[in-house]
């Protein structure tokens, strides 16, 4: 593990960290998306549903957007 924190703090992407950043930005997609429903619709559909749907529909969001700037960062 300590190799892998070694390649992102020299901005070297590889395989392993370009898991890890989809991971993450899945992780983290779920958490703001389950955020988000609670927030929205919270009150009207139960707290419970609107988080399971944001969870469901906040990685829709984050994954592609990460896939994208992975794949494009080693053209720069």
């Amino acid at each position: 593990m300590p190799a892998i924190v070694q390649e992102i703090m020299k901005g070297d992407i590889t395989w392993a960290t370009g898991v890890m950043f989809c991971l993450s930005a899945c992780a983290i997609g779920a958490l703001g998306g389950a955020l988000g429903g609670v927030l929205v619709g919270g009150r009207h559909i139960g707290y419970g549903l609107s988080a399971m749907l944001g969870m469901f529909f906040g990685p829709v969001a984050a994954f592609p957007g990460v896939l994208m700037a992975l794949i494009m960062l080693p053209l720069l």
